[in-house]
């Protein structure tokens, strides 16, 4: 077949998604009857006498639509429909099949092969008129869509970016807050102090920590700021420095002025100061929780303040446990607070498990919270010869696999052992 020359157009092209249409027929007189139709419309017409040449001319000329024959010698109508729609296009071509064939079955094969719609022949032109503007609709709709599509992408795009910019400075926020807590554990004579921090985000606000000024004499510490993520953990990296194990001078736990054996003030003291520090900061609206003791490691004895933190769990050598303290305030959220010491004394093989309320508020299977005393069924599920960073990397492990895993961690986990004269 040979490709016919001519095409046809209006002095202007026609407004709208239909602008260039492909004519395929191999009747010369049938091209030229419909191009002078589309072009009288203000459409550019390109006509071809064959689908091979159409075919050809496709990737090319990438119609608006096609108007092809059905049947034509060499690859008929049908079959140059299914070609067309494998080809890659930026933007969908509308298919009208012209035909002779009124069965319901040739319609079904040529929807099938994808065309769009058909027309009977001799082709009426207020028909071809009609459907030239239900293909003008059905373009309009599918590029304004990809228009949508397209902004999408490159906003998504953007956000992607956004992101993963994001994504990298939490990353180092993490390793930053990690630095905050650089060793887990820690022997002080014949005790042992283990940490656990688990964030439910990349950064999260609970806080753990020790400090041993002197031999004998022993400060550690489990903080829950409000809420969780970016604003709870730039809290707790300021709380840190307020009880810094590796800058005394800025500790507020530590008395500089005292004598030896002294340097530890008491309990309630640093509860006061830090909630002045943090009450006085008109930029923080955060409060936190907070579990503090300082432990005489000669005598076992131990003085703590409880500033809305859960109870300590003391588990006992011989096997027994009990949950102590007598609650208090958060640290900043009431100005001028005045906090409760509270004393317990620890005998050899004593621990002293201090938590956060990730652990006791967890979210079950059955949708109940774990509570205290689920927590200390856990505790006594635990590896009883396990001790140190091992025993609170199975309890958490525990915690884990007792938890709703549709629901996740929704907290930040963490806990502070001391284990008294244990080795």
């Amino acid at each position: 077949m040979t490709v016919t020359g001519f095409s046809s157009s209006g002095t202007s092209p026609a407004p709208g998604p239909v602008q260039r249409v492909l004519v395929v027929d191999d009747s010369p007189l049938q091209l030229r009857i419909l191009s002078a139709m589309l072009g009288r419309w203000g459409i550019e017409v390109h006509c071809v006498e064959s689908a091979e040449a159409a075919l050809a001319l496709c990737p090319t000329l990438a119609p608006d639509m096609v108007l092809s024959d059905w049947m034509m010698p060499g690859m008929d109508g049908l079959e140059f429909c299914r070609r067309f729609r494998a080809l890659p296009r930026d933007a969908y071509g509308y298919f009208i099949l012209l035909t002779s064939k009124s069965e319901k079955g040739e319609v079904v094969r040529g929807l099938d092969a994808g065309a769009d719609d058909f027309l009977t022949k001799p082709v009426n032109a207020d028909e071809l008129r009609a459907r030239i503007n239900a293909g003008a609709r059905v373009l309009s709709m599918q590029r304004e869509l990809s228009d949508k599509n397209r902004v999408i992408s490159d906003t998504l795009a953007k956000l992607q970016a956004v992101y993963d910019a994001i994504d990298n400075d939490l990353k180092q926020a993490r390793r930053i807050q990690e630095a905050l807590v650089p060793n887990r554990s820690a022997v002080f004579g014949t005790s042992r102090v283990s940490l656990l921090l688990k964030p439910c985000g990349h950064v999260g606000g609970d806080l753990v920590g020790m400090f041993s000024p002197e031999p004998g004499a022993l400060g550690a510490y489990s903080i829950d700021v409000s809420g969780h993520g970016i604003t709870s953990a730039l809290v707790t990296a300021r709380v840190a420095d307020y009880l810094s194990a590796r800058f005394p001078d800025q500790n507020l736990a530590l008395d500089r002025t005292a004598r030896p054996g002294q340097s530890l003030r008491p309990p309630e003291e640093v509860a006061a100061l830090l909630n002045e520090r943090l009450s006085g900061d008109t930029g923080v609206a955060e409060y936190l929780t907070m579990l503090y003791f300082r432990a005489d490691l000669s005598s076992g004895r131990v003085d703590m303040v409880q500033a809305g933190h859960p109870p300590p769990l003391l588990l006992r050598a011989d096997g027994s446990a009990e949950f102590v303290g007598d609650g208090g305030l958060p640290i900043g959220l009431v100005d001028e607070a005045r906090y409760d010491r509270q004393s317990l004394q620890l005998g050899s093989g004593d621990r002293l498990l201090l938590y956060t309320d990730g652990f006791s508020e967890a979210v079950m299977k059955d949708g109940a919270m774990l509570d205290e005393v689920g927590l200390l069924r856990l505790v006594r599920e635990t590896a009883q010869d396990g001790c140190g960073t091992e025993f609170l990397d199975d309890l958490f492990w525990r915690l884990t696999l007792a938890m709703d895993a549709e629901t996740g961690l929704q907290d930040d986990v963490s806990a502070t052992l001391l284990e008294f004269d244990v080795l």
